[in-house]
C-alpha cells in the first residue's frame, strides 16, 4: 500500500485515517439506503436489512475511532466525550430531537 508522507503522522496513523474516513462514507452509503429503500429492506444479495446494514458500519467507525484514539496522535476518549457531550447541548437548542 502507498501512502503519502505527510508531516508528523507515521504512516500506521495515515492507514488508520485513512480506513476511518471509508468508514464515514460507508455509513453514508448506509444512511441513504435506509432513507431511499426503508429499514427493513434487504438489498439484493444481502442477509441484512438496512438497518442492520447501517448499525453493523456504525460498528465498523467506532471500532477505527477507538484505534485512532488508542494511536496517541492527539485524539483522546476524553476530547470525544467533550466533543459529543457539546453537540448534545447544540442538538438541544437546534433540533427537535428530544435529548436526555
Amino acid at each position: 500500500m502507498v501512502h503519502q508522507t505527510v508531516k508528523n503522522i507515521s504512516p500506521e496513523t495515515i492507514e488508520t485515517l485513512i480506513i476511518l474516513q471509508e468508514e464515514c462514507a460507508e455509513v453514508t452509503q448506509a444512511v441513504s439506503k435506509v432513507f431511499r429503500f426503508g429499514p427493513d429492506q434487504m438489498m439484493d444479495g444481502c442477509d441484512d436489512t438496512n438497518m442492520q446494514r447501517l448499525e453493523k458500519e456504525l460498528g465498523d467507525l467506532l471500532a477505527m475511532v477507538k484505534l485512532v484514539t488508542e494511536q496517541q496522535v492527539g485524539i483522546t476518549v476524553e476530547g470525544l466525550s467533550q466533543g459529543a457531550e457539546n453537540k448534545l447541548e447544540k442538538l438541544k437548542t437546534w433540533s427537535n430531537i428530544r435529548i436526555k
